[in-house]
């Protein structure tokens, strides 16, 4: 059955010697069976007398006659095994696999279904066949069953093709035909991209590959009646049959020794007829089986293999980027880090005895040298290209390698255009910044004893670059295997009196250079008025703790008022911190690999956050005491519940983002401890605080039409209403202040040319803790009373209450007597003399004492 393991045992009794296995497959042109060997599909194991051959995975390329070869006795034994294989419904090509078909315009059509030359043993039939005529023909590669269609059927029909051969298991292949009726929506016929029939809506149209192609071209029909885009999977056959070839290598079946070279002197002549992404693609994928083959097998290339190697590299790198390099990238990501890779590692397989090697091409450049069991000094190397691109290993990181007389052997490889073909990922610390590179990689590597060694340190100079110059190399394991840009064990080293870009790297691999195409120029003023600002703000914050200190027990009276000054409290004690370790952040030295830059930006986005939870809180709780005037919580769960607003959440914002971005290296931003401020990681912060201060807006508005409507009997009381309205008075002035700081902080990233931007928002940004204590803490009246009271020892106020009496004649005294009720206890009757209608008295009240006048 296809797609199962077919085992092959040896039971001997005798020893045997010269043991190998061989195929000789179903329908091969092949002159000589094939040598079966270890590979990805075929292993070999063996044990005192069994001998076992296993494949995996099988398909119709593992049918044929199996022959075991060993001597025994002193003789030659063959033992032979005939192994048949059923076909797979993916072996079988259907054009079209389905078909909508208007039968007015097209009485009759044609179907068809292919099967691989390999199986002419099978036979076919059409069902249903009435009205039909069934053919066959044969190319190259393939053998055709046609059904030609005479009438067209009444009614959607599904059309199968029975595939029959003897011994082996039937197949069955469905074709549906669609009919178009009358009022269906249809896409028109159109011959200006091909010749396309009217095709019902929601279908897909399809067509056969021009001249010497293998695949099929289609085209789906939209919804609305209008024709989409043409998809092709058209690939040469020449170069498909260089593909399966290579992978047939890989799996166990043939000779990699005289195989590899074979397919690459092949590859030259085969570029010439890659035309389109698919062919591109084929193209890479051979080479990249290829390379895997002499890895594994670690196979030494002669100098011929490696220069038909180059050629086709550097027609490669020359191709049209917009018609194949970029819809091949669109089809597979890491085209052109699967090619990077696979040209290092052929690269540096030369066989020893054709060192040195120099090979030059306009797009790849070659050097490699053999430095015997006792390496010179230094090793160097030099490219002509512009810019000028030079690179040497100094001689402690070679000596270790010589020892025991193993020969050293250093390649050397430039290849240009390559690195605009990579994917745009950007490690730890690199961020998603956009970059500009030379249009140079270096790759270099160091082979001793057959081993590939990547330690190592290499000082390179890359010339005279523009903008802010990294030192990267390509690291392929990064983003799930598709490969990045990491500047781990790679720094810039100031070059003296020359304007050049010297790198050094403490690791052999592929290397180049990014340039920062857009960044702020660093602005001494501006760094001066952010460390002014935060240090301005944390003394506020500072102060606005030592008032809450004085008047703390004074202004939390009521429930109210202690919710509000307590989510203030906290406000102040999260932006404190923030501030804190933000401005302790540059004093740090940047980068993923230091533990407190991570903690520090862990910090700062946690405690940042947690500042704008605390103020929704605050918002929340008002709007709860507005909306639910007669179903109040109590203080204890309402401050429960703002607890966990105000820290677990952002504690869940700053941990998600942590283990989302940090494995992505997008994480940390360029040159500082905070988040990268060019990537997706920036919006976990900017979109909460944006849609927190969204929410408060909302809230504000609705407190303020409920507590000035004309009708108040359902609203709180007057003392609760003077908190409420503390409330609303803070964040009417912080919410629009702090939400047009962070609008100006998304304009820092979408405004690349002007500064004034980030002058706005660092002024803004740093100067928060001021508005706190300004608008939060001191304007509030209740604080003020308390700070009066606080600092003010003198006698306490009084209060005059004014009587109007009617007016009396001249000369005539009267008097009016009051009694004053002060918590509940009389005092002595106080007289005041009339005159001229109007009887003045005073009243002391001590604070916090009711009032009653008789």
């Amino acid at each position: 059955m296809p797609g199962s393991t077919l085992n092959l045992t040896l039971l001997t009794s005798q020893e045997i010697t010269n043991l190998k296995w061989f195929l000789w497959r179903t329908g091969s042109p092949s002159p000589s069976p094939i040598l079966l060997q270890a590979g990805t599909r075929v292993s070999l194991t063996s044990s005192r007398g069994r001998v076992l051959l296993s494949i995996v995975n099988t398909t119709y390329k593992w049918a044929g006659d199996y022959i075991c070869c060993f001597e025994a006795q002193g003789f030659r034994w063959e033992l032979h095994q005939m192994v048949k294989v059923s076909l797979r419904a993916t072996d079988v090509a259907q054009l079209p696999d389905q078909l909508s078909i208007s039968c007015a315009s097209s009485p009759g059509f044609q179907l068809s279904c292919c099967i691989p030359s390999e199986h002419l043993g099978y036979t076919a039939s059409w069902s249903p066949g009435e009205g039909s005529e069934a053919s066959s023909f044969n190319t190259s590669d393939s053998q055709c069953f046609v059904l030609a269609v005479r009438r067209c059927p009444a009614a959607d029909t599904t059309y199968t093709c029975d595939l029959q051969s003897p011994g082996l298991s039937p197949l069955r292949v469905p074709v549906s035909v669609t009919i178009i009726q009358g009022g269906d929506t249809t896409c028109p016929e159109d011959s200006s991209a091909g010749a396309w029939n009217v095709t019902k809506a929601g279908h897909v149209a399809q067509a056969p590959c021009p001249g010497n192609k293998t695949g099929t071209v289609k085209r789906t029909c939209r919804p609305d009646g209008v024709w989409g885009p043409i998809h092709s999977s058209c690939t040469d056959t020449g170069l498909l049959a260089l593909l399966y070839r290579a992978r047939l290598l890989r799996a166990g079946q043939g000779w990699p020794d005289e195989e590899v070279p074979q397919i690459l002197a092949q590859l030259p002549d085969q570029v010439v007829v890659v035309t389109s992404p698919s062919d591109l693609l084929a193209l890479v994928n051979t080479i990249k089986v290829l390379a895997k083959i002499v890895a594994s097998a670690r196979i030494q290339l002669n100098g011929s293999a490696l220069e038909a190697l180059l050629k086709t590299t550097d027609k490669v790198l020359d191709m049209d980027a917009s018609s194949l390099w970029t819809t091949a990238r669109a089809q597979i990501s890491a085209v052109g880090s699967n090619l990077l890779l696979a040209v290092e590692t052929l690269a540096r397989s030369l066989c020893p005895q054709d060192h040195p090697f120099s090979f030059g091409l306009p797009n790849v450049q070659l050097q490699t040298q053999l430095l015997r069991p006792t390496p010179p000094s230094d090793y160097r190397v030099s490219f002509s290209t512009q810019p000028m691109l030079q690179a040497h290993i100094p001689k402690h990181s070679l000596a270790p390698l010589g020892h025991n007389g193993t020969n050293v052997s250093v390649t050397s490889l430039m290849l240009r255009k390559l690195d605009h073909f990579l994917p745009s990922n950007y490690g730890q610390g690199l961020g998603d910044s956009l970059y500009a590179t030379p249009g140079l990689v270096l790759a270099i590597s160091i082979m001793a004893g057959g081993q590939v060694f990547n330690k190592g340190e290499v000082i390179m100079d890359f010339g005279d670059t523009n903008g802010t110059p990294h030192c990267v190399f390509w690291d392929h394991n990064l983003f799930q295997g598709k490969g990045g840009w990491s500047d781990a064990g790679c720094q810039v080293q100031a070059a003296s009196a020359s304007p050049t870009t010297h790198c050094i790297c403490r690791h052999l691999t592929a290397f180049s250079i990014l340039m920062s195409r857009h960044t702020v120029p660093k602005n001494t003023l501006l760094e001066l008025l952010g460390q002014v600002g935060l240090g301005a703000s944390i003394v506020a914050l500072l102060v606005c703790l030592g008032v809450y200190r004085l008047v703390w027990r004074f202004v939390v009276q009521s429930k109210v008022a202690y919710l509000r000054h307590a989510a203030l409290l906290n406000v102040v004690l999260c932006l404190l911190a923030a501030d804190t370790c933000f401005l302790g952040a540059s004093l740090l030295p940047p980068g993923p690999h230091s533990p407190l830059c991570l903690a520090t930006a862990f910090l700062c986005h946690f405690l940042y956050l947690a500042t704008f939870f605390w103020m929704l809180a605050q918002a929340l709780m008002l709007a709860h005491q507005l909306l639910f005037v007669f179903h109040q919580l109590s203080k204890h769960r309402v401050l429960s519940l703002m607890v966990f607003l105000g820290y677990l959440c952002p504690m869940g914002f700053a941990g998600v983002t942590l283990g989302l971005y940090l494995p992505r290296g997008q994480y940390l931003g360029e040159g500082a401890c905070w988040l990268d401020r060019k990537g997706g990681v920036f919006y976990t912060f900017v979109g909460p605080v944006l849609a927190i201060m969204g929410v408060n807006g909302l809230v504000l508005a609705m407190a303020v039409l409920k507590l000035l409507r004309p009708s108040l009997s359902e609203g709180p009381q007057v003392e609760k209403r003077q908190a409420l309205l503390g409330v609303i008075k803070a964040l009417l002035i912080l919410t629009p202040i702090f939400g047009l700081t962070w609008v100006l902080g998304l304009a820092t990233l979408l405004e690349e040319v002007s500064i004034v931007p980030h002058y706005l928002f660092t002024a803004l940004n740093t100067s928060q803790g001021v508005f706190i204590l300004l608008f939060g803490c001191l304007m509030d009246r209740k604080v003020q009373e308390a700070l009066r009271k606080r600092f003010c020892r003198s006698q306490p106020p009084n209060s005059t209450i004014s009587l109007n009496l009617p007016p009396v004649s001249r000369g005539k005294v009267g008097s009016v007597c009051m009694r004053v009720t002060v918590a509940g206890s009389k005092v002595p009757r106080i007289s005041a003399a009339q005159a001229g209608g109007q009887v003045r008295m005073y009243k002391w009240i001590q604070p916090h004492q009711k009032e009653s006048w008789q």
